[in-house]
């Protein structure tokens, strides 16, 4: 998931702006802050290669160098699109030891050029069933995220409306000009929206409900800021930019994370979710071929499925742990949404079809 996936992120600006992440100060084999790979094999620096929203907790890392003995060093490298770019282009020699972030809507695209070395994190009978996509272990899950349409509680309440729930539901004429997207030629969510219209409507119908969708006055921007916090009614930015589009896709992680920096809290969160309308995502973390520190990096993927780093996700970065027996957060049992069947596509399909139909699709609802 790229960078608007973890819009909450920015309230943690202190922790986001720190380059070593844990450990216990620089040793002579540590790279130097956002130098790229980390030095031969006997480093005690292991470089996670990540977008720009992989946040963790202090604490958490600095566990992780307790009991691995590395220090993790970050290299942000813009969205998740952006990020997966720069490695392919370094295959072979990268600028890291680990990569995190690669989602199953790009998943093939990484594989297919090589980036990774196959590892079998230890753990990995804890993740949830569907979540592994590779038998040959080039890639270890790490998270699960929904995307899905949000809804402004209050605008429905007021026009006594009840608010869609499925996909079906979108191009009712009850709904015109109520909903606002992103560009699936540039966006996370938008193109998890793009492929869960796919899996509603099948390949040989998606075509036709975007033409309805655009005769009903959707609305597409550039991306999920944009959408959410300038066009749609429901979210804090919204509000205060007066908004005027109560439907929006965003995250089904959402409506929590409204609550979780509202001052006060309320007791019930804004918005809500259409919960017939979500994809499902997974973000995966791999082990970089021809990482300098290749021991470094399998003790970091194995962190990354440990309950302690696990648990660590909701808060952090918006998004599920991938383990079962990882506990959310309160405020996500409280106020988030349980998705139980959710949209999917296989990897493999969307690598044989994402550029044609992103370009069906951008003919229909852009042009």
């Amino acid at each position: 998931m790229n960078t608007t996936k973890k819009y909450a992120a920015t309230a943690l600006a202190a922790a986001l702006g720190v380059t070593v992440l844990a450990g216990c100060g620089g040793s002579d084999d540590d790279t130097s802050a956002g130098s790229g790979a980390s030095k031969g094999s006997g480093s005690k620096t292991v470089t996670l290669v990540t977008h720009d929203s992989f946040n963790a907790s202090e604490d958490v890392l600095k566990q992780f160098t307790e009991e691995s003995g590395y220090t993790v060093e970050l290299l942000k490298s813009g969205d998740a699109g952006a990020a997966l770019n720069q490695e392919i282009l370094t295959k072979g020699s990268p600028r890291g030891d680990v990569f995190f972030g690669v989602d199953n809507t790009l998943l093939s695209r990484a594989l297919d050029n090589g980036l990774f070395t196959a590892y079998e994190a230890k753990g990995l009978d804890r993740v949830a069933e569907g979540t592994e996509q590779d038998k040959e272990h080039r890639v270890t899950p790490v998270d699960t995220g929904d995307i899905c349409v949000n809804y402004d509680k209050k605008y429905f309440a007021d026009k006594k409306l009840e608010p869609p729930r499925t996909f079906e539901d979108l191009v009712k004429p009850e709904y015109k000009n109520l909903l606002v997207t992103e560009n699936a030629a540039n966006s996370s969510p938008g193109l998890g929206f793009l492929l869960g219209t796919i899996a509603s409507q099948g390949e040989d119908g998606y075509q036709d409900y975007w033409k309805k969708l655009k005769a009903n006055g959707v609305k597409v921007v550039d991306g999920w800021e944009q959408a959410y916090n300038e066009e749609f009614s429901g979210s804090a930015g919204g509000k205060k930019a007066k908004a005027d589009r109560p439907l929006v896709v965003s995250y089904a992680s959402s409506p929590p994370v409204e609550v979780l920096y509202a001052d006060p809290q309320p007791k019930e969160a804004p918005t809500g979710v259409s919960t017939g309308t979500c994809f499902r995502q997974t973000e995966y973390a791999g082990l970089l071929k021809g990482a300098k520190n290749e021991a470094g990096g399998k003790a970091l993927l194995d962190f990354l499925i440990s309950k302690t780093f696990q648990e660590d996700v909701p808060l952090n970065m918006f998004v599920n742990p991938v383990v079962t027996d990882a506990k959310l957060p309160e405020i996500f049992t409280e106020f988030g949404e349980t998705v139980e069947k959710p949209a999917t596509v296989a990897p493999e399909k969307i690598a044989a079809n994402r550029e044609q139909w992103v370009q069906a699709w951008h003919s229909i609802a852009v042009k």
